[in-house]
C-alpha cells in the first residue's frame, strides 16, 4: 500500500482544520468572557432603588459586595496612591475627609472629582459615599471658605427648631457644593455628664426631647440640601466624662433610663425617616449589652436598634482605630468582623489599609468559609446599595463632580452667613446675675478702664470694637496665672474669655483681685459654675467670629440677650 492512500481527501483535511479553528476559538472567547465579566447592570439605570440594588449586589463578587462595607480616611490633601487603588481595584464603598485633607476647599474640591471620577469608572458606575464631620460650632473638619457656625448648644439656646432645620441646610448646601454627600451629624449626645471633655457644647442640651426634636428638624435639613444626615453617637455619648478615642467608657445607666434618656431622641429621629445612625464605642454594663463596646453589640444594633426602635437604615461604625473600639478584642481584624455581625453596614477607618491587609483578608476569607458571614456582609451591601440608589442618584441629588469655580464663588453661602450670624445674635444667653439684677448694659462711660484678656484673636478684634481704649492681656497654655494680677489691678473692669480648663486656671487667679469681673463664655458655660464670685457673665457657644461679635454686642446692650441655658443650672 502507497502511503498517500493513508492520507483523507483534501477537501475533508480542510474542514477539518476550519472546523478546530472555530472550536478553539469559541473557547477561547468563552474563557475571555469568564476572565473579564461583562457588566451590564449600572447604577444608573431606571429601576425602582431597593430592585436595583438587590440586582447590583447579586452580580457583585463576594469582594466586590465587602469593598462597599468599609469607608477609608488618607492622609494629605490630594488623593494618595494607595486609596486610589482602593477605588480602582476594590470597588471601595466610601471615603471620608478629615480636617487633615481640607486646607484649601477648592483644592478638595477637585479632590473629591478625582476620587468619584474612578469610583464611576469601575463596575457598574457605583459612586463613592464621600463624608465628613461638619456638625457645626466646634467640630467642623470642612474648613477653608466654609461657614463657622454657633454649633448645637447655641441652636439649644435659642429654642427654635427652624434654627435646627436652617442650620443643617445651609451647612448641608455648602457640603453638596463640594460634593460631600453625607455628614456625621447631627449630635444627638446629651449635656448629661458636665465634665465631658468630647460632648460639651456639641449637644443641643440636657432635655432627649429637645435633642430629638432639634436633631429631627436639623437632619431634614440636611436632607433638603441633598447630604445625608447620620446621628450619633448610638447609644449615647453624653453620660462620661471620658473619650473614646482613649479609652472604652463605661455608663452606669439602666436600660430603663438609657430607653427613657439616651434613646428618646433616635426614637423620634427613626421615626422621622432617618437613614444613618453612626454606633459609638461605648459599653453599658448594667444592660443586656454588657461590657461589649455598642458599636460590637448585637444585643445594641440588631435587638434595640432595628427591633425595637425599628431602623431600616445603614449603621456605621465610629472610627474602629479608636481605642474604645480596639481595646475590646484586642484584634483589628476580630474588631471588623464582630463589628459586621453585630449589625454595621459600614466599618469606617482613619487611615487606608493595605490592599491585602490582615482586616481585608480575614474577612475575605471568612466569606469565602462561613455562608452565614457571606450573607451579612452580602445584606449589608445590598442595604448601602439602596442608600446610595436613594440619595445619589436622580434630579434632587447633588452632582457627584463638585465644580471648583462655583466653590470659589459661592463659599462661604451668603444667606447661611447672615442666617448663623442670626443665630448666634438669638441665643447669647445671661447666665449671672439672674434677674431682677444686671450689670448689663455695660457702656464705655460705666466700664472705666478696660482689660481684655483671653487666647482667642476674634475675642481682642470684637472687644476692642466694643471698647476702642481697653488695654489687652493674651496668655497661652504656659502662662503663670498670677501674671494676669498686676494687669487686673489697673483696670475698673476684666472681661474675660472663658473656654476651657486653661483659662479656668488663669480665671481663678483674679478671686481675690477686687475689680469688676465680666466673663464672655465660649463653648460650654459649665466652667461658670467654679467661679461664682465673678461680677456678671454673658454665655456664647462657639468661638466663631459671628459668637464673639454677638457676646459683646450683648454685653453693651446693642441686643437683647434672649437665650436661655439648655440645661438645669
Amino acid at each position: 500500500m502507497q502511503i498517500t492512500s493513508l492520507l483523507p481527501d483534501p477537501y475533508i483535511y480542510i474542514m477539518n482544520l476550519k472546523l478546530a479553528f472555530l472550536f478553539k476559538f469559541f473557547i477561547c472567547i468563552l474563557l475571555m468572557l469568564a476572565a473579564f465579566p461583562v457588566f451590564s447592570l449600572s447604577f444608573n439605570d431606571s429601576l425602582p432603588p431597593k430592585e436595583l440594588a438587590a440586582r447590583l449586589e447579586s452580580a457583585m463578587t463576594d469582594e466586590q459586595a465587602l469593598a462597599q462595607l468599609f469607608m477609608l480616611g488618607w492622609v494629605g490633601e490630594d488623593p494618595s496612591p494607595l486609596i486610589m487603588e482602593w477605588i480602582r481595584q476594590r470597588n471601595l464603598g466610601g471615603v471620608k475627609i478629615f480636617g487633615w485633607n481640607t486646607t484649601n476647599t477648592q483644592r478638595l474640591a477637585r479632590t473629591v472629582g478625582q476620587l468619584q471620577r474612578a469610583s464611576l469608572a469601575g463596575p457598574y458606575n457605583i459612586p463613592l459615599f464621600v463624608a465628613t464631620d461638619q456638625e457645626g460650632g466646634w467640630i467642623r473638619h470642612i474648613k477653608g471658605d466654609t461657614s463657622e457656625t454657633p454649633g448645637n448648644m447655641a441652636i439649644g439656646a435659642s429654642g427654635y427648631p427652624r434654627d435646627a432645620y436652617l442650620s443643617g441646610y445651609y451647612i448641608g448646601k455648602e457640603l453638596a457644593l463640594l460634593g460631600i454627600n453625607m455628614n456625621f451629624a447631627p449630635t444627638v449626645d446629651l449635656f448629661t455628664n458636665r465634665a465631658s471633655v468630647l460632648i460639651g457644647p456639641r449637644a443641643f442640651g440636657s432635655d432627649p426631647v429637645m435633642a430629638g426634636i432639634m436633631g429631627a428638624a436639623f437632619a431634614k435639613g440636611q436632607l433638603a440640601a441633598g447630604v445625608i444626615p447620620t446621628a450619633k453617637h448610638y447609644p449615647g455619648h453624653g453620660d462620661t466624662a471620658l473619650d473614646s478615642h482613649g479609652i472604652l467608657p463605661r455608663i452606669e445607666i439602666t436600660y430603663d433610663t438609657l430607653w427613657n434618656r439616651e434613646l428618646l431622641p433616635y426614637r423620634m429621629l427613626v421615626n422621622e425617616g432617618l437613614p444613618v445612625v453612626m454606633s459609638g464605642h461605648l459599653s453599658f454594663p448594667m444592660t443586656d449589652g454588657g461590657l461589649t463596646p455598642a458599636s460590637l453589640s448585637s444585643w445594641f444594633l440588631r435587638d434595640v436598634l432595628r427591633d425595637r426602635i425599628g431602623f431600616s437604615g445603614v449603621v456605621i461604625t465610629d472610627d474602629l482605630m479608636m481605642i474604645g473600639a480596639t481595646s475590646y478584642l484586642r484584634s483589628m481584624p476580630l474588631t471588623a468582623k464582630q463589628a459586621i455581625i453585630a449589625g454595621n453596614d459600614i466599618i469606617m477607618f482613619s487611615s487606608t489599609l493595605f490592599l491585602y491587609d490582615q482586616i481585608w483578608t480575614f474577612l475575605a476569607d471568612s466569606m469565602k468559609n462561613e455562608e452565614d458571614f457571606r450573607q451579612i456582609v452580602r445584606s449589608s451591601a445590598r442595604r448601602i446599595l439602596e442608600l446610595k440608589l436613594t440619595h445619589l442618584k436622580g434630579p434632587q441629588s447633588i452632582p457627584l463632580i463638585p465644580d471648583p469655580a462655583r466653590v470659589e464663588a459661592e463659599l462661604p453661602d451668603p444667606e447661611g452667613s447672615a442666617f448663623f450670624l442670626n443665630l448666634a445674635a438669638r441665643s447669647v444667653t445671661i447666665v449671672k446675675p439672674l434677674p431682677p439684677v444686671s450689670v448689663f448694659p455695660l457702656t464705655r462711660e460705666n466700664a472705666g478702664r478696660v482689660l481684655l484678656a483671653g487666647r482667642f484673636s476674634d475675642f481682642f478684634s470684637y472687644g476692642r470694637a466694643a471698647f476702642p481704649n481697653a488695654s489687652t492681656y493674651r496668655f497661652s497654655a504656659n502662662t503663670d496665672p498670677q501674671d494676669i494680677t498686676a494687669f487686673a489691678r489697673n483696670a475698673d473692669t476684666v472681661i474675660f474669655c472663658l473656654s476651657d480648663h486653661i483659662d479656668l486656671r488663669v480665671l481663678r487667679s483674679l478671686a481675690q483681685v477686687n475689680r469688676r469681673i465680666i466673663v464672655l463664655s465660649v463653648l460650654s458655660p459649665v466652667h461658670l459654675e467654679s467661679v461664682p464670685w465673678v461680677t456678671g457673665a454673658v454665655a456664647v457657644y462657639s468661638y466663631a467670629p459671628e459668637s464673639f461679635a454677638a457676646g459683646f454686642s450683648a454685653i453693651i446692650g446693642k441686643i437683647p440677650a434672649l437665650g436661655i441655658l439648655p440645661y438645669e443650672r
